[in-house]
């Protein structure tokens, strides 16, 4: 389980670019690594449209978003263009990274039960350890909540 004050788990996955992404290689910023469950749903839309609203906030913070969710690549493109979302998305469709971060769970959607993300923020402080870990995060006031957490 990650946990605040300790060493945020390093990562490597492939973004929306194409592009490997490695956490460790944002050292020197804060980092705001947000999971959500799916591309172009609505709570996720609310949650990333909410963060692309007051993306020169962050920039200003010197942070850097990483959005992760199961989806491919591909769907991450569609999901970016379509809502003009400024910042990197990244593919984890085997779940390990939302495993090792502790939000893949179960949960009860419409009465079936299944596997899937919580809705979760880790904000990374510039020497790659956890300020603040986010759990089940409301989309309408994630923005705000993040902001007001960064370091």
């Amino acid at each position: 389980m990650v946990e605040e004050g300790k060493p945020a788990p390093d990562f490597e996955l492939t973004s929306d670019t194409g592009e490997h992404v490695k956490l460790s290689n944002f050292r020197g910023k804060p980092v705001v690594l947000y999971f959500y469950p799916k591309d172009d749903t609505p709570g996720c839309t609310a949650q990333a449209c909410g963060i692309r609203d007051v993306y020169a906030d962050f920039r200003e913070r010197g942070a850097v978003v990483l959005g992760v969710s199961p989806d491919d690549e591909a769907s991450h493109v569609k999901f970016k263009e379509k809502y003009s979302l400024p910042f990197t998305l990244l593919a984890d469709p085997g779940h390990e990274i939302a495993e090792q971060y502790g939000v893949w769970k179960e949960r009860n959607m419409y009465g079936k039960k299944s596997m899937g993300i919580e809705r979760s923020t880790f904000v990374i402080d510039a020497d790659g350890n956890v300020a603040k870990a986010m759990r089940r995060v409301k989309p309408e006031t994630h923005a705000a909540d993040v902001l007001a957490a960064l370091p």
